[in-house]
Formats: C-alpha cells, sequence, structure tokens
C-alpha cells in the first residue's frame, strides 16, 4: 500500500484535463458533504471549469449561490453558475448576477429554463422578465465582465421548429455576447461533428462545447433522452 506522502505526490503530479464537471447543489445536510468531498477527490484534476446547476423556477437559487460561493473562497476550482430567466423579473436576475460578481464568480451558464409547467408545456416569460436567453446573456454583460456559456442543440432544441431555427437561436446568444456553447448530450459523434459544421457554416465561430451524459442508469438516461430529444443509437442497449 502506497504511503501518504506519495498518494500526495500522486495527487499533485495530475495533469489538467480538458473537461467540465457539473454539479447539482445540495438539498441535505448529508448530500452537502458527499458533495464537498467529491469535489475534494475531483479537484486535483484540475477540470476547466466545475458548473453548479440552477432549480426551474430558481427553486435552488440560494443554495447554488452558495455553494459556488465557498468553491471560490476554499477550492482553486472555476466555478460557473448556472441562471435561468423563468419565473422572476429582470431586477430579480439582475440582483442574483451582481451577487455572483460580489462573491468573485466570473462565469455564468445562461439558460432560458424550462416552462413553468414542465417540460412538454409552452413556455412563457415573465411579464417583466428576460423574455429569452439572448436577452438574458445581454442584461448579464451590462452588469459586469463575465464569461457566459449557453446551451446549443445538435438534436435542435424540442421546441424548436427546425434546426436552422435553432441555429438562428444560437447565433441571437452570440450576438448578444455568449463567449461560448455546452451542448445537449449525444451518443454518436457524428452528430456532434455535423452540428459543428453547420455552426461554422451559418457565422457562429465561439467555442462548441461537447455534452457528455455517462450513463449509470439506462432506463433514466433513455428518459432523459426522449425530454431533451436527443436520439438513443441501437448500439446503446439497456444492459443484461
Amino acid at each position: 500500500m502506497p504511503s501518504a506522502s506519495h498518494h500526495r505526490a500522486s495527487r499533485d503530479s495530475y495533469r489538467p484535463i480538458r473537461v467540465s464537471i457539473e454539479f447539482f447543489p445540495p438539498k441535505t445536510e448529508e448530500m452537502e458533504k458527499i458533495l464537498w468531498s467529491s469535489i475534494e477527490r475531483l479537484a486535483p484534476l484540475q477540470p476547466k471549469f466545475v458548473s453548479v446547476t440552477y432549480g426551474a423556477g430558481g427553486s435552488t437559487r440560494e443554495r447554488t449561490h452558495n455553494t459556488v460561493a465557498r468553491m471560490v473562497k476554499e477550492t482553486s476550482l472555476q466555478p460557473a453558475a448556472h441562471l435561468t430567466c423563468v419565473d422572476a423579473t429582470r431586477e430579480e436576475i439582475d440582483a442574483v448576477v451582481q451577487s455572483y460578481w460580489d462573491a468573485g464568480v466570473r462565469h455564468i451558464v445562461a439558460l432560458r429554463g424550462d416552462p413553468q409547467d414542465g417540460i412538454g408545456t409552452a413556455y412563457r416569460p415573465h411579464p417583466g422578465g428576460y423574455a429569452q436567453t439572448s436577452d438574458l446573456v445581454a442584461g448579464i454583460k451590462r452588469i459586469g465582465d463575465f464569461k457566459v456559456s449557453v446551451s446549443a442543440y445538435p438534436e435542435k432544441h424540442p421546441e424548436a421548429s427546425s434546426l436552422d431555427a435553432d441555429i438562428d437561436a444560437l447565433k441571437a446568444k452570440v450576438d448578444a455576447g455568449a463567449d461560448q456553447a455546452i451542448t445537449q448530450f449525444f451518443f454518436e459523434n457524428d452528430i456532434y461533428l455535423r452540428y459543428v459544421d453547420k455552426v461554422r457554416a451559418a457565422g457562429i465561430d465561439i467555442p462548441i462545447i461537447p455534452g457528455i451524459l455517462p450513463v449509470q442508469n439506462f432506463k433514466q438516461a433513455a428518459n432523459f433522452a426522449r425530454r431533451t430529444g436527443a436520439s438513443v443509437p441501437y448500439w446503446l442497449p439497456p444492459p443484461p
């Protein structure tokens, strides 16, 4: 068994990995312990950045903020906070953005968010809020010089009329100031590569980061794929 000093040397010798890792804000004290234990184990890998999700309608707003702020203070990780514009006024969203800036956060993942009544229902912008992601991106950039990531959909957003229309929506986010895009997950590389070709042909030159979903439970992954419009290939059968 290696000594403690050997173990530390091994951890310190890790090369940075060119991936990001997504965390969910903890709901309970026990989950918080698990989260920070996971962060301690993953931090030596030096991911490009780590992101913390934001619950529907801002339901995890405080927990997301506290998690990201603690990462800034206690780790060397580069955290990105998810932010949506569902069910909130511009003033409320702007206050959240300002609080991130004050906490030392410099990267936000800007998302429209799911409809208030769930995926598959009609999206209704808040009458006093940001109507869509491009508006949210512009609002974030007005408040501070954040790096802003947005979403992209290699198989189009479920609500989009076509892939071309969805790429137009991505271009609007870029025109508003988005710095990079993170795709919805996919299982076949050709889907991503063809999408990047289309995006580049549309004059969009920001980095397009591929989204990856580790399959720990096939049934859950397949259900998630159906909800998000991602195709499940024939070669990915459920385990026996």
